[in-house]
Parts: structure tokens; sequence; C-alpha cells
């Protein structure tokens, strides 16, 4: 961490000095510190920015808070991205609202030539999340990044299955890298750092408090060539993700539901006001976006899924090449194994997350 790391910390903090005004002062003295070692007169000049503004950034001595970040950061290998850095995603430095800082953990590319996220309900139908799935699955074949917001339902669903197919995963947070939250997606965060990682405009210490959201929202939008909306309901953060898409000029999409479905009305409501293309699977937007294919090799993840299982286990999981869905009895009746040995089969798969129990005693992949 530099010198100039405090002053671009500090700049965040200052009362009166949001992102648009501290990126004005940017344009104008190009760094931090010149903007903290100015003298009022000069400050005062500058549009925008006046008395009240130009005393407050004279006043600010808390750089004991900003030294604290910095030992936290330096701790927990924490990289702060700061706007006028090469590595902070270009995507978002092109909105107004862009946050000045940023605080990353992880190995993904923040400017990969693909991102695309996923949002929707916290309550999602099986059917949800079974499109959920299949969409990451496939996205995933394509050097396609998937982002979202670590929440409950649709959210931790694309994440935990863009981590199952090896999918780069970005988590945007409402709160500092101090803690998960919700701390039940703590192992799948954990889990994210590998290949993915977590990004978030706030300090350590910041709590995951209501007015934090929209903030993090407008990270998950701008970070994206398109936002994908599976499953919502009339209001909530899913729509408020592709509003905030749409004012920046980027693409929506969403999957239709049954007209009567609460969890469906977002959707529907979005695509009858031609505010989002309706798709109905990962074909439709990379037709969309007018990506052509990059397919990964498939049975290479097969082949590692299948090194990591034993005899049974791979018996097992090959009855599911032809069908998504398997009732217990066609299990029972493939695989031509004892019952009791099916059972404790199914049993092990489900632990390990191989396999998912569905309603009416089926079956499918994870």
């Amino acid at each position: 961490m530099t010198e100039e790391t405090r002053y671009q910390l500090a700049l965040t903090q200052i009362p009166q000095i949001g992102d648009i005004v501290a990126k004005e002062l940017l344009q104008h003295f190009g760094e931090a510190s010149a903007i903290f070692k100015a003298r009022i007169a000069e400050l005062e000049k500058i549009p925008g920015i006046g008395t009240v503004r130009a005393r407050a950034i004279k006043q600010f001595n808390d750089f004991a808070r900003t030294d604290e970040e910095i030992t936290f950061m330096s701790r927990y290998q924490i990289q702060p991205i700061f706007y006028t850095s090469p590595a902070y995603p270009q995507r978002l430095q092109h909105c107004t609202d862009a946050p000045v800082m940023l605080y990353f953990k992880g190995h993904a590319d923040l400017n990969a030539s693909r991102i695309v996220n996923i949002v929707g309900t916290r309550r999602p139908t099986e059917y949800g999340k079974t499109i959920c799935r299949d969409m990451v699955t496939e996205l995933g074949l394509h050097d396609i990044t998937i982002i979202s917001g670590l929440a409950y339902g649709i959210d931790v669903e694309a994440h935990k299955t863009a981590i199952a197919c090896n999918a780069p995963t970005i988590g945007i947070l409402a709160h500092g890298l101090d803690r998960i939250y919700p701390a039940t997606h703590h192992n799948i965060a954990k889990q994210m750092l590998a290949n993915g990682g977590l990004l978030t405009d706030f300090m350590s210490d910041t709590q995951p408090d209501k007015q934090n959201f929209p903030s993090r929202n407008r990270i998950v939008a701008g970070m994206s060539d398109v936002t994908i909306v599976i499953e919502s309901g009339e209001k909530g953060g899913s729509l408020i993700t592709a509003d905030i898409a749409i004012s920046y000029n980027r693409d929506v999409m969403a999957i239709p539901g049954r007209i009567n479905d609460d969890r469906s009305a977002g959707c529907l409501q979005l695509v009858k006001a031609n505010k989002a293309a309706l798709i109905t699977g990962a074909g439709d937007v990379m037709e969309m976006m007018g990506w052509q294919a990059h397919q990964k090799k498939e049975s290479v993840r097969q082949k590692e899924l299948f090194i990591s299982l034993n005899r049974e286990e791979q018996q097992l999981v090959s009855l599911f090449q032809h069908k998504k869905q398997l009732h217990i009895d066609e299990i029972y009746r493939e695989c031509q194994l004892p019952g009791s040995q099916v059972a404790a089969t199914l049993l092990n798969l489900e632990i390990q997350a191989v396999v998912k129990a569905l309603p009416g005693n089926c079956y499918m992949l994870t």
C-alpha cells in the first residue's frame, strides 16, 4: 500500500464529498493527495465545490481510520481498486455514479470480455432454481463471468452453479469484507475466492444496512454487459437492478413465468413495459448479445467429476446423461444395484451436492 492509497481512502470518508464530487476533484487535480494539499481558495473555485466542501476537505484529519483499513486489507489480502486504476472495472467506470473506491478479494478478472449478472427473488420456485442452474451451466461453457449479490434464492443459486461448473463468479456485497451476509453463505463465499471473488465499495466494519443495497445493485448492473432477471415480485432489488441497468443503457433480459404466479410478476412486468427482452435460455442470451460460442471441453469437467466418485456413484450419475430428471423408481430399475445400496448411494451424492432431491420422489444433477 502506498501513501497515495491513504489519501484515496480518505477521499471516500470526507463529509459532503460523494462519488460524483470526488471524481470532479480528481479530474481537476489528477491525484487524491493533490486534493488534500490544495489551498482552500483553489478548492473553492472548482465548480460544485464551494466553501462548505472546501472546508470539509481541509478539516479532514481521520487518517487513523484509513490506516486501520490499510492494515485490515494487508492482513486479509484485499485489493483496493481506485477509480483511476487500470484494474478498475471499465464497464462500471463509464457510469456517472460509479464508486471512487472498490475493495476486492479473489482472483477474477473484473474486466473479463463477457460478464452477465443474474438476479431474482429470494424465495424462488423449483422452476426458477432449475432455470437458473441450466442458464449458468450453459453460460459457463462460453467463458462468461457470472455476477450476483450473494443473497438468498436466485443469487446464491447462480453462484453455487458457477462454482460447480468452474465458471468465474463474483459476489457484490452491501457491506465490508470483514463479514458475509447472510452468514449462512460463508462457505460458498469462501469457495468463490478460488475462481472468482468478492467485491464491495464499503470499508470494513460496515453493516449490511438497508440503504446499502441500492449502492450494491448499481455495481451489479454497471459491471455487467447484461442483467438477467429470473423470478421477481412486483417490487424488490431485482427490479431496482434492472432499472439501474436500463439507466446505464445496458441490456436487460427476463425469464417468463405463469401469469398468476407472484414470483413471475416482476419479470412479466419488465417484458410488458418493453424494459426487458423475453428469453427462455442461455442460447437466447448468446444470440441477442451477438456472442459467438467459445465452448469449453465439457468432457474434461465430467471426467474430473467422475474421478472423485466411486464405482456405484458413477453408475448412478451416468443414468442422467439423457434425462434431466429421474423418478426414484426409474433409478431403482435402471441402475441394477440392491435397493439399500441405491438409497445409500443417492444419499452420498446428495451430501456431495452432485444430485438434488425434487418433489414427487424425483432427482436431478445439480
